[in-house]
C-alpha cells in the first residue's frame, strides 16, 4: 500500500491485526482453516491467530525494557513452539542477517538507534513465519543497505508462499 501521509494505511493494517475494533464491515483471514472474522474476534482468538498466522511490525519497537534484542526477536519462535536453544539460535542469525552487530544482541533494543530497534523489530516479525506478514513502513528509518535487506527479506518471504501487505510512502518494491 502507497499514499500520501494520513491516509489511512497503518490504521487498515492496525485494524487487519485487531489492534482497532471496526465499528463496520467485516475483515476475513483464514486461520486453522476456516474463516474468521477479525473485526469480531474475541481476545482469545486474536491471540491465537497471532501467534500462529498474523505477524505484524509497527513503524516503532514496542517491548518491554531490559530484554534483550535476541530474546526480542526468539519470543515470536517460541510462542510457535520452537526450543529456546534454537530459536536463540535463529534469532541471533536474523539479527546477524539484518546488520546488527553480535555486540548488540545482548543489549535491549531500547538502547539502540531508531533504525537500529527496527532492524530487531523486522527480525522479530519475520522469525515468526506466519502465513501472512503486516509491515508498517519496514524501510523508513534504514538506509538505503539496510532497505534492501528488508526488501530481499520481502522477496524471500513471497518466494515461500507467504503472503505479506506493506504499507510505504514511497513505491520501494
Amino acid at each position: 500500500l502507497t499514499g500520501a501521509s494520513g491516509s489511512g494505511k497503518s490504521t487498515l493494517l492496525r485494524l487487519i491485526y485487531g489492534n482497532c475494533r471496526a465499528q463496520t464491515g467485516i475483515i476475513r483471514l483464514r486461520h486453522a482453516g476456516q474463516w474468521v472474522d477479525i473485526a469480531r474476534a474475541d481476545a482469545r482468538q486474536l491471540l491465537r491467530i497471532r501467534q500462529e498466522t498474523l505477524g505484524y511490525a509497527s513503524q516503532f519497537l514496542r517491548v518491554i525494557p531490559r530484554i534483550s534484542a535476541r530474546n526480542v526477536v526468539a519470543e515470536a519462535m517460541l510462542r510457535r513452539g520452537i526450543g529456546r536453544e534454537e530459536a536463540g539460535q535463529r534469532a541471533g542469525e536474523l539479527l546477524e542477517a539484518f546488520n546488527l552487530p553480535c555486540h548488540l544482541h545482548a543489549l535491549p533494543p531500547a538502547t539502540f538507534s531508531g533504525g537500529e530497534q527496527q532492524r530487531v523489530n523486522l527480525a522479530r516479525a519475520f522469525a515468526g513465519d506466519y502465513p501472512l506478514l503486516l509491515l508498517d513502513e519496514p524501510t523508513a528509518s534504514l538506509d538505503a543497505v539496510n532497505a534492501q535487506v528488508v526488501c530481499d527479506f520481502i522477496a524471500q518471504a513471497r518466494q515461500a508462499g507467504r503472503s505479506l501487505l506493506c504499507v510505504f510512502h514511497d513505491s520501494v518494491m
